[in-house]
């Protein structure tokens, strides 16, 4: 394979895939029964595609966007999202979910761990979770490391261990829960669909929270890695200001990117390794490809590996006896 004929594989015809999608997704309205679709807006690329598709599927009066925003979110995010529901014409509420998290113990939970590993921790302080960095420069085990930063300085640097990373997760991923919960009344409320905004790179690596964001009644990107989702966004005349912002989480009051939280690499890099990956091509010919190592590549594949199958359960119906018996009648 030359190099650069990987990267070419990604390659779409954008208008064409837009058109096949807004089928797909009037299809799935008409055989679930619905009348429209919610979509949560976060003023990211993915939601940002799926709206558009959406009302191109559907028409701008059965779409609404939901902005679920918390005291932690970035407030760009509500900013983008409203500004793109507005130019697409279609209905749109911001619903607060802070007094929901604090209501929970999202907050407090999460906190009263921190505070065990960092007794200094208070207000002022803001957080992130973050992964070791340039995976295809070094080995090095997927072991979260909490950084808390008060001001412009950094208050502590920890590696956390399974108790302490499991009680953070655990607390952090009410939000997206919380967020999911919100969006499914809203759809119940007007006979509505709820439109996931999960791609494929997301999909593979397990990127998402289970009965959180993952959990919606359509994924219309779910066959799409994210390098292909920037390409509908031009088809799809998404603004500017969301195709070049970096892609984050947005879960933590301490900015961090999708890079540095899990994937540990650029997009630019990972969805055409993820693309080989999946292919089952071999190191050497994916390292051809792309310009880069057979060693860099081994190391990819091996972490690819790990996050997939560490992830299965995300990806599939919860197990049950009936199920596990026709298995083994296989």
């Amino acid at each position: 394979m030359t190099k650069g004929r990987l990267e070419a594989l990604l390659r779409i015809d954008a208008a064409g895939e837009s058109g096949r999608i807004a089928e797909f997704i009037r299809m799935c309205a008409r055989q679930l029964k619905r009348d429209g679709a919610v979509v949560g807006l976060s003023g990211g690329i993915d939601s940002a595609v799926s709206v558009a598709l959406c009302v191109k599927a559907l028409g701008r009066e059965k779409v609404l966007g939901l902005i679920l925003p918390e005291r932690e979110s970035n407030p760009v995010s509500a900013d983008y999202a409203r500004r793109h529901a507005e130019r697409l014409g279609i209905t749109w509420e911001l619903l607060d979910i802070t007094p929901v998290l604090d209501a929970f113990g999202t907050y407090s939970r999460r906190d009263q761990v921190i505070q065990s590993l960092c007794p200094g921790y208070g207000p002022g302080c803001r957080i992130k979770l973050s992964l070791p960095p340039n995976l295809l420069e070094r080995d090095a085990y997927n072991v979260f490391t909490l950084t808390i930063v008060r001001g412009n300085e950094v208050v502590i640097r920890t590696r956390l261990d399974k108790a302490h990373l499991n009680a953070i997760v655990a607390a952090t991923d009410t939000k997206q829960r919380t967020r999911m919960m919100h969006l499914y009344y809203c759809a119940e409320r007007q006979n509505y669909l709820v439109c996931g905004t999960t791609n494929r790179t997301e999909l593979l690596q397990g990127f998402f929270v289970k009965y959180g964001d993952g959990g919606v009644d359509i994924e219309p990107l779910a066959h799409l890695y994210k390098h292909q989702v920037y390409q509908l966004a031009d088809v799809l005349h998404v603004p500017d200001e969301i195709i070049s912002r970096l892609p984050s989480p947005d879960t933590f009051s301490l900015a961090v990117s999708d890079e540095e939280f899990y994937f540990r690499m650029p997009y630019r890099i990972l969805d055409p390794l993820l693309h080989a990956w999946e292919r089952k091509l071999e190191a050497r010919e994916a390292a051809d490809s792309l310009g880069l190592t057979e060693e860099q590549v081994l190391r990819a594949f091996r972490d690819f590996n790990g996050k997939h199958r560490s992830t299965e359960h995300l990806r599939t119906l919860p197990p049950s006896l009936e199920g596990t018996l026709v298995e083994e009648q296989r």
